[in-house]
């Protein structure tokens, strides 16, 4: 089993939705891929074709000390899902301060899955600094940062970059960093200026630049991922180069199940 973690430092930048294309680009490239939702929002279910009206997920696993394969769900898309759920505000705080006191708790929980050792699980964190994203960073096997070509994301570039060396350098798992500058409008000046801007800051960790395309959220809107919806959007072409990335770093699995 591998990891790959999908972060952001801010909210916004279309995070999840790019962790949902990246699993089923992988997917359809015969990867075994498991989607695993860590962000309270539980926003993935809903880009990988699960059910939305269900309100399990490996929250209410966790609390009730329930397996997490009994949450794994197949969405519409073909990925094998673990969503975060929906829980009350009081149990998230419980279940934010289990994490906070047991370091072990994600490791342990894969784990007990007992994946391929080929197998890639792709996990959507909360923007920012959390118990979640502790977690995730302190054994992930790769780290993809979703960012913006804007003024606010740009500042928040060091305090991501600092949370990433914080936690992952010194492991010997670790294989490292990439940045995917999301949602750059091609027609506008600016845009095209503050995504070099972006990228001469980042230099060889920028793995991808993804435009914006009205076809990523018409798919979004029938419940789909552009990789799916619209063989000739720009936008699919962009993620399926970041996921040919992500393939290039990785072990290729020898089937496409989890």
């Amino acid at each position: 089993m591998k990891t790959i973690a999908i972060v952001s430092a801010k909210g916004g930048v279309g995070k999840s939705t790019v962790c949902a294309n990246l699993c089923v680009a992988l997917r359809q490239a015969g990867q075994a891929v498991l989607a695993l939702d860590l962000d309270p929002q539980n926003a993935l279910r809903l880009h990988l074709g699960a059910d939305p009206a269900d309100i399990n997920g490996i929250a209410r696993a966790s609390l009730a000390g329930t397996p997490w394969r009994d949450a794994c769900v197949l969405g519409s898309s073909g990925v094998h899902l673990l969503p975060f759920g929906l829980i009350n505000e009081s149990d998230r705080q419980a279940l934010e301060l289990s994490l906070a006191t047991d370091p072990q708790w994600l490791p342990r929980n894969l784990a007990s899955l007992d994946l391929a050792d080929e197998a890639l699980v792709l996990i959507d964190t909360p923007p920012g600094p959390s118990a979640y994203l502790r977690q995730v960073l302190s054994m992930a096997d790769l780290v993809v940062a979703v960012t913006l070509a804007d003024a606010a994301s740009y500042a928040t570039l060091p305090m991501l970059e600092g949370l990433i060396l914080n936690y992952c350098a010194g492991r010997s798992s670790y294989a490292g960093h990439a940045y995917i500058i999301n949602q750059v409008d091609g027609a506008r000046r600016l845009a095209k200026d503050a995504a070099q801007v972006t990228r001469d800051a980042l230099g060889e960790r920028v793995i991808g630049v993804v435009h914006q395309d009205q076809a990523v959220g018409e798919a979004l809107a029938h419940g789909r991922t552009a990789v799916e919806h619209d063989p000739h959007s720009q936008g699919r072409l962009d993620l399926l180069a970041c996921a040919q990335w992500l393939m290039q770093q990785l072990p290729r699995s020898g089937g496409a199940t989890t």
